[in-house]
């Protein structure tokens, strides 16, 4: 049994923060208090040296590429850098090879983050034109939702079929996750740079061939669907100023049917960042406009957006050097999401409830996620402690990830993760992941 006493440490907690101890017996937080003494000395002493400690970050998307893309990435190297940076928590997307769109196929990623994981996952069930069967198979209570893709992806996976997009968005309660691109505008738009640029388009151009239409032609049909059917709709990576005017804040989260994530990059880049940092800021949805990012800003902390989430996607440095057109969508951010945010705040953007809200308490309560996402007696010891006076550089001798790069790189953090705890274990503490594999199949509140 593992027994922790943290102490003197600034806990921050659905809109509170407050000094005081924690004290984790086992898997479990035992306590909160302004001051925890004991009569056992069994335990390990953690000083938090007034330092933040927040819930563990749950991160509601990412692409750790097992199986069949492991030369960019396994759920062992990815969960590994996700510790160190605060995320003990993940939910990882279909679209690995094969596509996760039957039960035995998903059956098998499970196996393999029983096996490796550092963190606590989950895994979405992929949609296509011809799996509703296998769709409804899905179980509520350890599956995180169905994904499905309305802009093209890895292998199988565009739904653009708007019969089975009904049927699929009225046959299933289970939270349904969309990204949201129109492939026709998508398709045009690079045609009209294809024959103006041949094979070698600048990547400046990327935000206007995935376009703000693109986006908002896609996520308002979604909305549009959600609303006709009853589906509980929950929309991956905004990236545009327009499809903010689809979301709401005037209902509680718990009410809200349909809801919406915003991922780190489209927080942190614009399009005028393509200049210096070429395709390793290429996404898909891409990086936009300054207006762009300054209205997801708004949204965010006005609450019509409800989580902050990284999408994940590394892809090796020889694939990211491609031109253009064969320089593949995603990049590498767990590691460096939470110490951008608590960037953010530094710079009187956000406050750190706020972030604590957006990555913590809301994916845990958007997805049912059991016992996660709070520092509350009973629920898992899932816990990061972050110093804001610790500045660090990104560079390629403290980049985890297996690609062993990051948009990052170069960029200046006061902050830094000094300690997460995975299920009451101390997993990563002074610099170091430690060599145990902790990681629990996340569990879901649902009938």
């Amino acid at each position: 049994m593992s027994k922790f006493l943290i102490k003197n440490a600034k806990i921050v907690n659905e809109g509170v923060i407050f000094e005081g101890d924690v004290l984790i017996e086992d898997e479990f937080i035992k306590e909160i208090a302004e001051s925890i003494s004991l009569k056992s000395s069994d335990y390990t002493i953690v000083d938090a040296e007034g330092n933040f400690l927040i819930p563990g970050v749950i991160d509601d998307q990412v692409h750790f590429r097992e199986p069949g893309l492991t030369h960019k990435g396994t759920i062992e190297s990815e969960s590994r850098a996700a510790v160190a940076g605060g995320i003990t928590s993940f939910i990882e997307q279909p679209n690995t090879v094969p596509n996760a769109v039957t039960q035995e196929l998903l059956a098998d990623k499970y196996k393999i983050a029983s096996e490796t994981s550092y963190a606590n996952y989950s895994f979405m069930m992929g949609g296509t034109n011809d799996n509703l069967e296998e769709i409804l198979k899905t179980n509520p209570r350890n599956v995180a939702g169905i994904k499905l893709f309305l802009g093209s992806s890895t292998g199988n996976m565009l739904v653009d079929n708007q019969e089975v997009l009904e049927k699929i968005f009225s046959s299933t309660k289970m939270l349904i996750a969309v990204h949201c691109e129109d492939e026709a505008t998508i398709k045009a738009n690079l045609e009209k740079y294809t024959e103006e640029y041949g094979e070698d388009i600048p990547v400046k151009y990327h935000h206007l061939i995935r376009s703000e239409e693109a986006c908002y032609i896609s996520s308002s049909k979604a909305i549009e669907l959600a609303k006709k059917t009853g589906a509980r709709l929950h929309v991956f990576h905004l990236s545009t100023a327009k499809e903010l005017d689809l979301f709401t804040n005037k209902i509680p989260l718990e009410d809200k049917q349909i809801t919406a994530e915003v991922c780190v990059h489209h927080l942190w880049f614009t399009n005028a960042d393509y200049e210096t940092k070429g395709a390793f800021i290429k996404w898909n949805p891409a990086v936009k406009t300054e207006k762009d990012k300054n209205a997801l800003w708004q949204a965010l902390l006005d609450d019509r957006i409800d989580v902050i989430a990284t999408d994940h996607a590394p892809h090796t440095l020889e694939e990211k050097q491609n031109k253009y057109k064969n320089s593949p969508s995603g990049g590498p951010l767990v590691q460096h999401a939470l110490v951008a945010m608590f960037e953010a705040h530094l710079k009187g953007m956000i406050s750190v409830e706020k972030i604590v809200e957006k990555m913590c308490h809301n994916p845990a309560k958007i997805f049912k996620i059991e016992k996660r996402g709070f520092l509350k007696v009973g629920y898992f010891a899932d816990i990061a402690i972050v110093n804001t006076h610790q500045p660090w550089t990104v560079n390629k001798d403290n980049i985890l990830y297996q690609c062993g790069w990051s948009p990052f790189e170069g960029t200046n953090f006061k902050s830094r993760v000094m300690h997460t705890f995975v299920n009451g274990k101390l997993i990563y503490t002074n610099g170091k992941v430690k060599q145990q594999k902790v990681g629990q199949r996340l569990l879901f509140e649902r009938n």
